[in-house]
This record gives C-alpha cells, structure tokens and sequence, in this order.
C-alpha cells in the first residue's frame, strides 16, 4: 500500500473542524451529502499509481502535504491587484459579467454582475442557503464520489462555489467569467464547486478562469457540473495558468440532453502537479461534444488530462483534439476514453492526440482508446508524438529568421490549431499572445488577458 491511501487523516481532521463551524444550519440534505462524501473518501483514500486510471500520476505530494482549509477573507484580493490579473481589464469586463472567488470563497466587492433579472448567476452557498430547487435537483447528482477520490474530497468540504441556471429559451449576449484566485502564502486547500444549468433552447458562454497571486504551495480542487437541456448551446471554457508550485485537480462533469450541444477548450499552462478530467454523458439522441485541449508544460510540472465521451443514446457526434508541448524536464498524460452504448446506433466519433516534445528528457504517456458496444457507427482515434521538424527550421532559417525564432514559430503554428477553435476573441487572442511570450523565454502567465 502506498502513502497515498495511508494519509487523509489531515482532511479528516479537517472536516471534523469544518462541521463544528458549520453546525446544524442549513438543509439536512446538503449535510447529509457532505457526510456521505466524506465517508467515501475515507474509504477510498488517495488514489495510487497502482490505479490505472493513476497510473503515471503519483499524488503523494498532496497527500503528504498538511494543508488546513482556506477561509473567507474580504482583504485577500486587493482591487488593484485584480486589475493586473488576466481578463479583467476593462475591455473585457465591459463585455461580460465576472463573479470573482478568492481562495473558493465568492467575493462579492470584487464581481460586477449585468445580467438579465430572470438569469440567475450567483455564489453556490447563497443558493443552497435559498434551497434553491435546482440546485437540489442537480448538485451532486453527475459528479459521482462512488469512483472518484477527488471529487468525494470536493463534496465534504462543499462550501462555495459558482451557481449559473440559464432559463429555457434564453440567449446571453455576453459571456459570463468565473475568476477563482489563490492568494495563499502558506499551504491551504480550497475546493470550489460550480454548477450551471442551461435550460432547454438557451445559450450561454462560460469562461472558468484558475490563477494565483503569490507563489506559496496549495491546493486547488475543483468540480464544474454541468447539465445542458434539450436544444441548449454552451461552450464552456476552463484556464489553468496558476504558479508552478501549485496543485491543481479538476472535475469537469456534463450531462447532455436530446439535441444538446457542448463545447469544452481546456488550456493547462501552470502548476507543478495537474489533473483535469472531463467527463462527458451524450445521454439524448442527437446530442453533439467537441473537446479542445491545449496543456504546455516545462522545467517539472506535470499535467495529466483524462477525458471520457460517454455516448449512451443515438445520432451522437463528438469531436476530440488535445495537444500537448512539452519542453525540459516535464511530463504529460492524455487518456482519453470514447464509449459507445449498445443503443447508441449512428454514433460519429473522432479522438486526436498530438505532442510535441522540445527536450529530449520530456515525457508523455498517450493512450487513446474506444469502448464500442454497437455496430452502426464511425469512430475514429489517434495519436502522434513528435520533434520539431528539423527541415522546417532550416527552411525558415535560410529566410533569415533565427534559430531560436524559427522554433518558436513553429511551435505557436502546432498549438494554434486549438486557440484557432475558440471563438471568443478575448481569450484566443491574449493566449496566443502568452504562448508567443512564453516560447520565447517571456513571462509564463496569460499576461495582458
């Protein structure tokens, strides 16, 4: 047994604290979902290498770490330090509401919110405090903690988080951006939760946006459920730029109705160690999913990106392209799963996985794989792991472009087919303009976003 599974005494510990602070207020439901939770945990404990699923991401350095869990502090984010951080200059906050989370807890000084009145776009706590029926109806009803440690570990230390829920019929204007900065200067750990409903007929544009101030060691663990309803469009964005001292592990779970359709881009650029699983349930016929990723990793950070397209009813499409540049001594892993259900006839599935490796001593494990129980479909996977094409830097060198020039060039042109697909302007944009920085040897983070 590995020290993983021996050490959640700490968050058990804490949890204990947690539910003396907390009492007997609010919803039996909500404590008895917490309770469950956390008895889960308790059982499964950290997951080992032993996992397949964890195979070639050792987690001890989060289980060994004695993280206490963050509290609420309205000092902790200055103004005029948001002002510096990513989208939130004023040419994009004029164009889209932001509800801003310091540490997992809402701050409502630093968010500014233009929204139509029957949309409700609010702190997860206000709305379990309301006993809001949809967030009893969906919240933690997708993301399972039966199978999934980290997501147990999330639902007992439930707190805050975003609440978005998009009536039936309803077309945003503007996209809505959920900022969740860390300001730790010692090791705390923080476990936002969101949840957003996308009635039937709506649209609606998400960016989820994960950062930090400082560059003290934490933990980030997040879980995004989404439920997307008959004839709904989102197109759901999650960045993860946070300093390379930083944990991060994130949930993404989406449940698509009749019709649906659903757009996730991941972009992975900080952090030491980094887990994100995007789990996707095509559970009505005619539902479409397009999973862009894009994870750039160097010195000895770590991503992990693990994706499953579950298509359960008919006439279900979905298109899958993640692609990883990975330089020094950092290391990567993509699996990603397609399953394909005895009934889900018709189905058109492609899966893509592409690398680009610029140091000899870094390190990506891809395995693409399908699951296919029916026998009408039209599925596809793959992966290529690569080095930059020698012949292209000398073509570009003898147009008198240096070497070093010429192989950042390239390198933007390999990872701009997935900044390419997003089609808000502000985010494509400032992150070509931190790849350029970052491939040549400027500041790493989403500068000027």
């Amino acid at each position: 047994m590995t020290a993983a599974k021996e050490m959640p005494t700490h968050f058990l510990s804490s949890f204990a604290r947690l539910e003396h602070q907390l009492g007997q207020g609010g919803d039996a439901w909500f404590h008895r979902v917490r309770k469950e939770a956390i008895g889960r945990f308790a059982e499964l404990g950290f997951p080992t290498t032993r996992l397949e699923e964890w195979k070639f991401t050792n987690v001890d350095p989060i289980a060994r770490m004695p993280f206490h869990s963050a509290e609420f502090r309205a000092d902790g984010l200055p103004t005029e330090r948001l002002a510096e951080l990513p989208l939130a200059h004023a040419a994009f906050e004029q164009r889209c509401s932001r509800i801003v989370f310091v540490n997992g807890h809402y701050n409502p000084q630093l968010s500014s919110r233009d929204l139509p009145d029957n949309l409700i776009a609010s702190s997860l706590a206000s709305a379990i405090e309301r006993n809001t029926p949809s967030v009893k109806q969906h919240l933690a009803r997708h993301a399972s903690v039966q199978h999934q440690a980290f997501v147990a570990l999330n639902t007992a230390f439930l707190q805050d988080g975003a609440f978005i829920e998009i009536p039936s019929g309803v077309t945003l204007d503007a996209p809505i951006y959920l900022l969740f900065v860390s300001t730790a200067d010692e090791p705390i750990a923080s476990h936002p939760r969101s949840l957003i409903i996308a009635g039937d007929n709506s649209q609606a544009t998400i960016v989820e946006d994960y950062l930090s101030v400082g560059t003290g060691v934490y933990l980030t663990n997040a879980v995004t459920e989404i439920v997307a309803g008959e004839n709904s469009v989102v197109e759901h964005y999650k960045l993860q730029d946070e300093n390379e001292e930083a944990f991060h592990v994130a949930t993404v779970q989406v449940h698509q109705a009749r019709s649906s359709i659903f757009t996730h881009h991941s972009i992975s650029f900080g952090g030491a160690l980094v887990r994100n699983d995007v789990n996707v349930a095509l559970d009505g016929e005619g539902a479409q999913c397009t999973l862009n990723g894009l994870y750039v990793t160097t010195h000895k950070q770590h991503v992990d990106n693990h994706t499953v397209i579950d298509h359960i009813k008919p006439h279900g499409t979905s298109r899958e392209l993640y692609k990883g540049i990975l330089d020094d001594r950092s290391s990567a892993v993509f699996n990603g799963s397609i399953i394909v259900r005895k009934d889900a006839q018709k189905t058109d599935a492609r899966q893509s996985n592409k690398n680009l490796l610029l140091s000899e001593n870094a390190t990506i494990d891809s395995k693409p794989q399908l699951e296919i129980n029916a026998d009408d479909v039209k599925c596809s996977h793959g992966t290529s792991i690569g080095h930059l094409d020698e012949d292209s830097v000398y073509y570009l060198r003898s147009r008198g472009i240096g070497a070093k020039e010429a192989r950042s060039v390239l390198t933007y042109g390999f990872a701009n087919d997935v900044l390419n697909r997003m089609k808000l302007d502000a985010v494509r944009v400032r992150l070509e303009c931190a790849l350029l920085a970052r491939m040549s040897g400027g500041h790493t983070q989403l500068e000027g976003l």
